[in-house]
């Protein structure tokens, strides 16, 4: 009895070992703990570092675990670019400087409306009311919206453009007999192989600017996707030069592509709205972390090719193709500094090297 319960004993503690190395793996030689100690006081949940086709750093925080699904708030913005340019590849979309209108007829008669094309749209430069943040319309709500701008003169952050997007693919899809949520996971999420844990729907239709609920690792698949150029599973399912007009700044805000945050530098402001343009004292605050980003890029020490999709509670996915590195970043509402946590992630060995 005694050999049988060493035997079970060290099996258990094989297992649990086992676990802890892989809910931290390259925390133990200390590369990464300054930038995982920055984010868990940011009360960080998920903290994954890929490197060169490998998980090289995965940590899970203040009570949060691998297979715990959690939201990616506006992080879901960034399907919406790859789902726009994966309709252009299959012909359902002419390109990107599509008119909206074309689709939304009810916009034909409106000067400013007629005008917004696709690119503009999703560049949040379409210069529609924007909506409150947090709290997305209804995809019939989102097409009553009104221009408050031109097109193409003003960075407007919100998620209108989402919605209306989301409706522009309704109608698009409708004739085909496949909706919004089918396409999506049909086109992009299956050849990917990624499970989200869930996405809300309104009025029947999948909430494209923050819907998406998803672990940590099934995130990380979608940057693995960009990060190869559209490629996953061997396949190329999305044509790679489509996916790299999603990360061209616009004249209005040169850190923002479509649907994607950029590193490009220190913006000028005058192609931000008002609404965009915070004090300095402001930009530490968390709802503000995304005009930051919008003023002064990612980072000027960090690599120019850096691109994110960002959520409220600072949840991050960064993709770094000269680098072959990909980071994501899960957490509830907190002072975060997304150039003080990757300023700290670089200073490792193995994200250099």
């Amino acid at each position: 009895m005694k050999i049988k319960h060493l035997y079970i004993f060290l099996l258990v503690t094989a297992i649990l070992s086992g676990c802890g190395v892989a809910a931290q793996t390259g925390r133990q030689d200390g590369d990464f703990a300054a930038a995982a100690e920055y984010s868990s006081r940011s009360k960080g949940l998920a903290m994954i570092v890929w490197k060169n086709g490998r998980i090289i750093f995965e940590e899970y925080q203040n009570g949060h675990k691998p297979d715990d699904p959690w939201m990616l708030a506006s992080g879901t913005k960034s399907f919406s670019g790859v789902l726009l340019a994966a309709a252009i590849e299959d012909g359902i979309i002419s390109g990107f400087d599509e008119k909206v209108a074309d689709t939304i007829t009810e916009w034909k008669g409106d000067p400013m409306l007629s005008r917004i094309t696709l690119r503009q749209l999703l560049s949040l430069t379409g210069g529609l009311e924007p909506g409150n943040i947090g709290r997305p319309p209804s995809y019939s709500e989102a097409i009553r919206a009104k221009a408050v701008y031109p097109p193409g003169e003003k960075f407007q952050y919100g998620p209108v453009p989402f919605q209306v997007f989301g409706e522009v693919m309704r109608r698009k899809l409708r004739p085909r007999g496949e909706g919004v949520y089918d396409y999506l996971r049909r086109r992009i999420l299956d050849p990917i192989g990624l499970k989200p844990s869930r996405w809300q729907m309104q009025e029947g239709q999948p909430n494209l600017p923050s819907g998406a609920y998803m672990t940590a690792r099934e995130w990380l698949k979608f940057g693995e996707f960009m990060i190869a150029g559209g490629r996953a599973g061997g396949r190329q399912i999305v044509k790679k030069e489509l996916l790299d007009a999603l990360l061209k700044g616009s004249a209005a805000n040169t850190n923002y592509g479509i649907t994607f945050w950029l590193n490009r530098g220190k913006s000028d402001p005058a192609g931000l709205a008002q609404a965009e343009r915070p004090r300095l004292a402001e930009l530490i605050s968390p709802e503000n972390a995304v005009r930051k980003i919008s003023l002064y890029g990612l980072g000027d020490d960090l690599p120019k090719d850096l691109f994110c999709a960002a959520g409220a509670g600072n949840q991050r996915l960064y993709i770094i193709p000269s680098q072959n590195v990909i980071i994501v970043r899960m957490g509830r509402m907190a002072e975060f500094d997304d150039a003080e946590f990757l300023r700290l992630l670089f200073l490792s060995k193995s994200v250099k090297g």
